[in-house]
């Protein structure tokens, strides 16, 4: 608005590269100003007789998704805690974004049955040596009566990114790419060695992953696999790992590696849990206690552990790097990956890094918009 007397067209002459577009009902002027003269150009506008001046605000839809079990229950740790609706409209994924899961193999699932990646003819299950990554381990033959069988691969999967927005089941934290299993669990005893991890990892590589969740740990460090893990972050992949579930100090291998982003487990009210390992070596915490799964024969249900935490840092590290590619039109390297989601961290616990938080809680919200770590 602007004072009597003053028209739009005067008022725009009066201030030099101020572009008028039209003007709105109610006799508000829309005008166009140089990028980063916005202030300058607004205080030059009071002096030339206007009422007020203010930015033309951004609007956005809210990336609210559909399936009925992220309205019943997960909305509380996915956006409550980590603010995944703000994220969600400035990226649900890559659709050529590769997330590696290496773990007990992978499950058919209705709310899966467009993500999994399984290239024909590649090892997928390197612990039998064959291409068919299928969970067949003890875990599934010889099921908990009490909820039937469970299959960790396709649990942790499923967090990562089960499919969204489809009215069916959970919702995923990234919505686009394909999840590429790969099996390090062997099918006779489910017995899992530093051979077919470090194979799983080169094979991630190979295939064109971005990013490799780990949802396993040893209590020793690893040389032979650390070798790997080193190799892979060379090419350019970000690595996440569970922290471990014996609730003491000591962060598990792999996560415990400088390469890896290591990761323990909240509550919905953001304290510790109880089962999740301390240690210097961890990086962030995410919600772990009673997470939204998926269940074998197209069920679901909950599981908690800092397993199902580290999914949820690598889902939002295929959220900030695709957006970050949209932006920048290149991926970020894996430093600039931990720089921001340590960087836009809750501070939980005692200030600044610590041993029970690490860095703090994932804020999704915050690595899509911020410009001082992660689009600086």
């Amino acid at each position: 608005m602007y004072s009597e007397g003053v028209s739009p067209q005067s008022l725009t002459l009066r201030v030099q590269d101020v572009q008028p577009l039209r003007v709105l009902p109610g006799g508000t002027l829309l005008a166009r100003v140089p990028p980063g003269q916005e202030r300058a150009k607004a205080e030059a506008l009071f002096r030339a007789g206007a009422w007020w001046v203010q930015p033309n605000y951004i609007y956005q839809p809210l990336a609210v998704p559909s399936d009925p079990l992220y309205l019943s229950g997960q909305r509380t740790q996915l956006n409550g805690l980590l603010g995944l609706e703000r994220a969600w409209q400035y990226s649900t994924g890559d659709a050529g974004l590769i997330v590696a899961v290496v773990d007990t193999g992978y499950l058919v699932h209705r709310d899966l049955s467009s993500r999994w990646y399984l290239p024909s003819g590649e090892i997928l299950d390197v612990a039998d040596g064959d291409s068919d990554p299928t969970d067949d381990t003890p875990a599934v033959s010889a099921p908990d009566p009490e909820v039937g069988p469970f299959s960790h691969g396709l649990a942790v999967a499923s967090v990562v990114g089960a499919e969204t927005n489809n009215v069916q089941d959970m919702a995923g934290v990234t919505w686009q790419g394909r999840l590429l299993p790969l099996k390090v669990a062997r099918s006779s005893d489910g017995f899992i060695s530093t051979a077919y991890v470090k194979e799983a990892v080169y094979k991630a590589v190979g295939l064109g992953a971005r990013v490799i969740n780990i949802s396993l740990g040893a209590e020793e460090e690893d040389p032979e696999l650390e070798a790997a893990l080193r190799d892979a972050r060379s090419q350019g992949l970000v690595l996440v790992a569970a922290a471990g579930n014996y609730g003491t100090d000591g962060v598990l291998y792999p996560a415990s590696s400088p390469a890896v982003i290591a990761v323990g487990s909240v509550d919905n009210d953001k304290t510790k849990s109880s089962f999740s390992n301390c240690g210097p070596e961890l990086d962030l915490v995410a919600p772990g206690k009673v997470v939204t799964v998926l269940f074998p024969n197209d069920r679901h249900g909950i599981a908690s552990g800092t397993s199902f935490a580290s999914p949820m840092v690598a889902g939002v590290v295929a959220l900030y790097m695709s957006r970050y590619k949209a932006v920048r039109n290149a991926w970020p390297s894996p430093d600039q990956v931990y720089a921001c989601l340590t960087g836009t961290a809750e501070d939980l616990g005692p200030r600044g890094h610590d041993t029970g938080y690490g860095f703090g809680l994932l804020r999704a919200d915050r690595a899509m918009t911020d410009t001082t770590y992660c689009f600086p």
